[in-house]
């Protein structure tokens, strides 16, 4: 039966039934099943490259989606951070825009707002540094908020009391700003020289280096105060009276006609010409980073102007607010502009006297 079967199987294979033997029957069934199980790895094989390939092609799909994928979603986080920055930027411009359309004291007082000029600021004083003679008026009387312009009256106050300038000065919790709640670059711990506080409150404005001054003269903060209006009286500045020594106190109040007086006082110490007309400045705290500081006025690196002194201001309260000694047409001019309206306006304001004045040329 076995041997038929082999006789069957070799001659459907083969195409002959030439078997004779049990061995020879062995034989060929060893060479056929030899033949059969190449054919059936040939074909396993065939069966797993395909689906190798298969899979293959599957992850190279997945890589291509996800890698796709992932570009899209830079894409969007790119696009969403743009989003944001300009959000971020939009609201930060509503804001000071809301700033400046806030009243401030000289709205609340009813100034008037027109002049010949056309000027932006509530109040305009200008006059020949040398004869005293006033070039220009603009509710030059009302005593008024005068934010940072404050600043040149703390310098002042350190310069005459001549007061150690390489003294080191640490800022403290006192420092912060309780009035506004505003910030600094000035870390808590941050040592600095009498000199260098000097340097950035009148060139950047910097507050709590006001602050530290103020606080770091004989008998504290009270007693500089104090030292600031008895300057202020001496100096004729019946107008004027001071609470702190950075202005952000809206209490802190003067005439354009007072701070005249301030400006010619301060003007003969080279120490406070030079600091608030420099345009870049760094520090380096004693255990911090170097701090790198700028101008609050970007005029006094203009080729167009000759300015000698200045000094910004700004809080809600008191506007835009500027104060300068300027040499126009080879005069030496002082001009006050307090109140301004927008965050350039108090610059085009000197920028309109300085023309007027160019055009006008006015005899001493």
């Amino acid at each position: 039966m076995v041997a038929l079967s082999l006789k069957s199987m070799v001659k459907s294979m083969f195409g002959f039934s030439a078997i004779s033997t049990n061995k020879a029957a062995v034989s060929v069934l060893v060479i056929a099943s030899a033949l059969l199980v190449s054919q059936v790895q040939a074909a396993t094989n065939s069966s797993h490259h395909r689906t190798k390939k298969a899979h293959a092609t599957k992850s190279s799909a997945h890589k291509s989606k996800a890698h796709v994928s992932k570009t899209a979603h830079a894409k969007l986080s790119k696009k969403s951070k743009h989003k944001v920055l300009a959000a971020k930027a939009s609201k930060q411009h509503a804001a000071q825009l809301a700033e400046d359309t806030r009243p401030s004291a000289g709205d609340i007082a009813g100034l008037k707002h027109i002049d010949a000029l056309a000027l932006a600021s509530n109040v305009a004083f200008v006059v020949d540094q040398d004869s005293s003679k006033v070039l220009f008026e603009k509710n030059a009387e009302v005593s008024l908020p005068i934010a940072s312009i404050t600043k040149l009256m703390t310098s002042l106050v350190v310069v005459e009391a001549k007061q150690d300038l390489n003294e080191m000065i640490e800022i403290t919790n006192e420092d912060l700003d309780k009035e506004k709640g505003t910030g600094s670059r000035l870390a808590i711990g941050a040592k600095l020289s009498r000199a260098d506080l000097l340097h950035i409150a009148l060139m950047s404005s910097e507050n709590r280096a006001a602050s530290a001054l103020g606080r770091s003269y004989p008998g504290g903060l009270p007693a500089f105060v104090a030292a600031m209006n008895a300057k202020a009286k001496q100096l004729g500045m019946n107008d004027t009276s001071y609470v702190d020594s950075s202005g952000l106190s809206s209490k802190n109040v003067a005439s354009a006609r007072d701070l005249v007086k301030l400006i010619n006082a301060a003007y003969q110490y080279p120490l406070i010409r030079e600091y608030s007309t420099d345009s870049k400045y760094a520090v380096n705290p004693k255990g911090k980073q170097l701090l790198e500081y700028g101008t609050t006025n970007k005029l006094v690196a203009s080729s167009d102007w000759n300015i000698g002194l200045q000094k910004t201001g700004y809080i809600a309260e008191a506007g835009r607010c500027l104060v300068m000694q300027a040499i126009i047409e080879g005069r030496a001019v002082v001009m006050v502009f307090l109140d301004s309206k927008g965050k350039y306006s108090r610059l085009a304001d000197a920028g309109r006297i300085k023309k007027w004045i160019t055009a006008m040329h006015p005899e001493g």
